[in-house]
């Protein structure tokens, strides 16, 4: 039967991990409460976020897509506003007429991609930008299995993934989301998940089994 490979390091039951890059925390001393709105679009700047500074769960948080949400409310935090797409630039034009007039801190990795934040600077909404983390590239020792799947969790796994390994025209792609479809070479053929989470980019991978 054909393998499952999950390009993170998050566990799911009938699914092998492959862990192509690993995430580190970068912490700052910034005062979070100069601050009346606070952006996530990701997990990983809640969770670094939260291991050097409280203050933010007391700050209404406006995040990209349901799972950040609920990783927030079981921290403890305030959340004022949850995407309705879960895609950045889509995201970015929901929060514009949200944010006006307020002072907003967009929490993000080293290396982003959307344009969330030169779409909000466009329509005058100020904003300052906290990096929080970096994804950097893990060997990997796995040796792969003809006729596999393989779930793009981000542009980050997609880099990472083929700094190390070869495709073969037996596998089959499935990513999270159309930003991390649009980091995969031009050759491959991929499905995108309806919805940004990992549990449904398994469920698709799954059903391509049957």
């Amino acid at each position: 039967m054909a393998k499952i490979y999950l390009l993170s390091n998050q566990k799911y039951s009938n699914v092998e991990n492959i862990e192509v890059f690993q995430i580190k925390y970068i912490k700052s001393d910034i005062n979070l409460l100069d601050y009346d709105a606070l952006i996530f679009t990701s997990k990983n700047a809640v969770y670094s976020l939260d291991s050097f500074n409280k203050d933010w769960k007391k700050i209404p948080s406006f995040v990209i897509a349901p799972k950040t949400a609920q990783i927030i409310e079981k921290l403890g935090g305030n959340i004022a506003f949850t995407g309705l797409t879960s895609h950045g630039n889509e995201f970015a034009k929901e929060l514009v007429d949200l944010l006006r007039n307020k002072k907003v801190l967009y929490i993000k990795a080293l290396k982003t991609v959307s344009n969330l934040v030169e779409i909000l600077k466009e329509n005058k909404i100020f904003l300052d930008e906290l990096v929080a983390y970096e994804t950097t590239c893990k060997q990997s020792n796995i040796i792969l299995e003809d006729n596999s799947i393989f779930i793009f969790t981000s542009p980050s796994s997609v880099e990472c993934f083929f700094k190390q390994y070869s495709w073969n025209d037996s596998y089959k792609a499935i990513v999270i989301g159309k930003t991390t479809a649009d980091y995969l070479p031009n050759h491959i053929n991929y499905q995108i998940s309806s919805q940004t989470s990992i549990d449904e980019c398994i469920n698709l991978a799954k059903q391509s089994l049957i």
